[in-house]
């Protein structure tokens, strides 16, 4: 029962809409491009890397990494670090082997980014994997489901105006969802009255969130976290540059809002000193930059610190979804967990079978492993 073969498929898949709505003025068909107010680097694709972790009995794993851009990067770390490291080794071992993988550039200062998600997708497989050999779901393997179904949010609103972002949430609450999440960082006053026109619109029932994409310093943080508290959202996500948990810590302690936190780091070491300083409130590690083992284990800590989590799913395709809900469902301390509908239907349209995310809830996939298993002949005829 060993491995014999670890593929990595970057994939490049077309898009009507970009991430977050329409593409900016002057970004070109096919390019990166930077969407102001915020700093990160989008693509025009969808791109992310999936992992094929093969047997020699025929058995397969698929993982999947969050790697919206430059996929190729953590294509070759796979096959070039990873792969040799886990051919011949026992998928079962997949806690030894995240282990393994992890200390192959750890004293070189490679224990984040590229390097994580590289790690994350063949974790992914590899509990793929686990459960296929044992014929159990991903959730059972790490102890049991403690819920049938897992809540989640509507996360983005891409529309431009309050008006029509109003519009949008009205119409998935028709359909059963309660939660929404907007992209905001758009200064103070116009990040108040964008969740404040939501709060009149939809009652004091639903549940709102607001991602600040890292823009604020911290005294913008305050004012804006303060009138947020008075609108009753939820939690209050990436407010101020991710490097600077102090200012985090301060915040928590200033506002009643909860803080959110957690889409750029990858291990439990990076999550501790949020922890420590009771910097967040909520976590939101993303199974695909931390993989399913090292997100369970997040989950255990912040447990002890009493502090939720949320795990971030952002443009994770398929695999990446499939797995986050198995971990959502063995965690006891899920608050919510991301949906972004234009993601989830291309998701889809790439698996043998479509997850269902419907009246507010992800299903969990019950067959073994992560419950779904990619199309491979549909991933070619998509990629850009």
């Amino acid at each position: 029962m060993k491995i014999t073969r670890v593929e990595a498929i970057p994939a490049r898949i077309k898009r009507e809409e970009a991430y977050l709505g329409g593409l900016p003025e002057g970004a070109g068909r096919g390019d990166y491009f930077l969407r102001p107010p915020y700093r990160a680097l989008y693509s025009a694709y969808f791109e992310t890397v999936f992992v094929k972790i093969s047997m020699a009995d025929g058995d397969i794993g698929w993982g999947e990494a969050l790697a919206p851009v430059a996929p190729e990067v953590v294509q070759q770390i796979i096959e070039q670090l990873l792969a040799p490291a886990l051919i011949g080794r026992s998928p079962l071992d997949v806690n030894v082997l995240w282990n393994v993988m992890y200390d192959l550039m750890r004293e070189r200062g490679y224990y984040g980014g590229f390097m994580l998600d590289a790690i994350s997708a063949c974790d992914v497989a590899l509990w793929d994997l686990c459960g296929k050999i044992l014929g159990q779901p991903a959730h059972q393997l790490l102890g049991g489901a403690f819920r049938e179904r897992i809540p989640c949010y509507v996360s983005g609103l891409p529309r431009p105006t309050a008006a029509e972002r109003v519009e949008l949430a009205q119409s998935y609450t028709e359909q059963g969802f309660g939660a929404f999440k907007l992209a905001a960082g758009h200064g103070i006053r116009a990040d108040a009255e964008s969740v404040g026109a939501l709060r009149d619109a939809l009652g004091a029932e639903t549940t709102l969130l607001l991602d600040a994409h890292w823009v604020y310093a911290l005294d913008e943080a305050v004012q804006l976290g303060n009138a947020l508290a008075d609108l009753g959202l939820g939690f209050f996500e990436a407010p101020i540059n991710p490097e600077d948990v102090e200012s985090h810590a301060q915040l928590a302690a200033a506002v009643a809002v909860p803080i959110a936190h957690g889409e750029t780091e990858r291990t439990r070491y990076q999550f501790r000193p949020w922890l420590m300083q009771k910097a967040a409130d909520i976590l939101q590690p993303d199974v695909g930059r931390a993989g399913i083992s090292e997100v369970f284990k997040i989950a255990a800590l912040a447990e002890t610190f009493n502090v939720k989590m949320a795990p971030h799913l952002s443009v994770g395709l398929g695999i990446c979804i499939a797995a986050t809900i198995q971990v959502a469902a063995a965690i006891p301390n899920l608050y919510l967990l991301e949906y972004q509908p234009p993601v989830f239907e291309i998701a889809n349209a790439l698996l043998e079978s479509p997850l269902i995310c419907q009246d507010g809830c992800y299903e969990i996939p019950t067959g073994p492993g992560l419950g779904v298993a990619l199309d491979e002949d549909r991933l070619r005829q998509m990629q850009a």
